[in-house]
């Protein structure tokens, strides 16, 4: 990383630095820069702070995946609230450097947060052990959720008892589930759609 990109994101002086905030846990109202890109859409605090309340008793010690992480607001949340690990899948190569970035402004153990950078498909192929939460937030209008479904289903890589969180736009969210995925939250608004499903 570049000092003078590490000099950006502290000051936000850059223009096409935005900012996330994550709402609680050990680091609850610290600000870590993200970029403002195309496709780049950082969940909302509202829908954030709901999901951590449905995984309240959840995320503690968890082996999380971060698939589309793009600004790593999910991860971040889950290990500020004592995740045991979490692992960023990001195909954007700025987005990448920049979540390495907030890794060290964080102090974050290498053996607690992982980087992938890389199309999200292919990345799943990498993976031999199980997730406990996997979080599905993709650019939206792209078609990603179903493959990706499919994927990790067909490789296994939800344990038992393990969480999936999925958002997306409205519009698509009739998707299709494995049998042993239950549906046990869900939020929409006019625009998104939001839902936790439980591996029995």
């Amino acid at each position: 990383m570049k000092r003078g990109v590490k000099k950006q994101s502290l000051g936000q002086r850059s223009s096409n630095l935005g900012s996330i905030r994550i709402i609680s846990g050990k680091w609850r109202g610290r600000k870590l820069p993200v970029l403002n890109s195309e496709g780049l859409r950082p969940t909302t605090d509202r829908t954030k702070e709901t999901l951590f309340n449905w995984l309240m008793h959840d995320v503690r010690e968890a082996v999380c995946l971060d698939l589309f992480a793009g600004s790593g607001s999910l991860g971040f949340e889950a290990l500020s609230r004592d995740a045991k690990n979490v692992t960023f899948v990001e195909r954007e190569k700025n987005a990448c450097k920049l979540l390495l970035n907030n890794i060290g402004l964080l102090n974050i153990a290498s053996e607690q947060a992982g980087i992938v950078q890389g199309d999200a498909l292919a990345a799943l192929d990498q993976f031999s052990h199980t997730f406990d939460v996997i979080f599905i937030d993709p650019p939206f209008n792209k078609g990603f959720i179903e493959p990706v479904i499919t994927k990790i289903a067909i490789q296994g890589l939800l344990a038992a008892n393990g969480l999936v969180y999925i958002e997306c736009e409205k519009a698509n969210d009739q998707y299709t589930v494995p049998e042993d995925w239950q549906c046990i939250k869900e939020k929409s608004t006019k625009q998104v759609t939001s839902r936790v499903f439980r591996k029995s």
